[in-house]
């Protein structure tokens, strides 16, 4: 999206034609796949969650995925879930997790990053406050995970410069496409499973037929995610589709690296960016 707000003092300038355009623009000329990677803000604390997040791009990342901790979330699995409530434990907050992307933007103006999360703390911070701290913080893409297009008023006038990052799952009807897909930007997520997030890993022969549905609808970069778990994951995922999502999987490797007590311990970021690489490793290729 090109047009935003008039940059307040103090703001991250807004890229033209926005970061995520851009990269997958870029991506696709070099003929590859996006890798998106997924981290909770402030799991287990916010020291370690922005080293990884710093470390992301570095390790392989095109695009990253940010959660934003909240205590009743609705679609993630119990993997997601309990780093949501390590972040909260640690202090976790809507507010904190835009201020890491102020932090972030310091040193990486180029990455794009997308806040992931639910509909209420963005009512309670204040839908015009939040998608104006958005912009000023160098946030690119949302996605409300629990917004149906028919309640995106609540947001999307006050979105200017942000994309609006919408959700098709196997059980939407073709005839409801248009609906979700109306307001789009950034790219489509492809919710691969039915469920929640980290139960079961997403069918291969099922992306293939489920892709090209959404591709002839719109023209936007399809990115798939829920059920992408492992490398050759990731490869199939975008040898049908522009992109791969992959949130429980590295969770998971950090939550192996913790102490008794739940803390981070001195191996935590290098072993979730070794995760990265090796998923990085699998995507790029995947069109070879």
């Amino acid at each position: 999206m090109g047009e935003t707000l008039p940059t307040a003092e103090g703001c991250i300038e807004p890229v033209p034609g926005g970061r995520i355009a851009r990269r997958f623009a870029k991506l696709r000329a070099e003929g590859r796949g996006a890798l998106m990677p997924f981290l909770e803000a402030y799991d287990p604390d916010p020291a370690t969650s922005m080293a990884i997040l710093r470390g992301m791009p570095g390790a392989g990342a095109d695009l990253i995925e940010i959660g934003v901790p909240f205590t009743d979330p609705a679609a993630d699995g119990p993997t997601v879930q309990k780093a949501g409530q390590r972040a909260l434990k640690a202090g976790g907050t809507l507010a904190g997790a835009l201020a890491m992307v102020r932090d972030f933007r310091r040193d990486d103006e180029s990455t794009p990053l997308v806040l992931m999360g639910y509909l209420n703390p963005i009512l309670a911070y204040g839908p015009e406050r939040f998608c104006e701290d958005c912009r000023c913080s160098g946030v690119d893409g949302l996605i409300i995970v629990d917004m149906p297009p028919e309640e995106a008023d609540e947001v999307q006038p006050f979105a200017q410069g942000l994309d609006m990052i919408r959700l098709v799952a196997p059980t939407t009807l073709e005839s409801r496409l248009p609906t979700v897909l109306d307001g789009a930007s950034g790219f489509i997520y492809y919710v691969a499973i039915t469920g929640i997030t980290g139960t079961r890993s997403a069918d291969a022969a099922d992306l293939a037929a489920a892709i090209p549905r959404i591709r002839a609808a719109t023209d936007l970069p399809v990115a798939i995610g829920f059920g992408v778990r492992t490398p050759q994951q990731a490869a199939e995922a975008v040898q049908v589709a522009d992109g791969a999502v992959v949130a429980s999987s590295l969770i998971e490797i950090l939550v192996g690296t913790l102490d008794e007590e739940g803390r981070a311990t001195p191996g935590t970021v290098r072993a979730v960016l070794d995760g990265v690489r090796a998923l990085a490793e699998g995507v790029r290729g995947a069109r070879d």
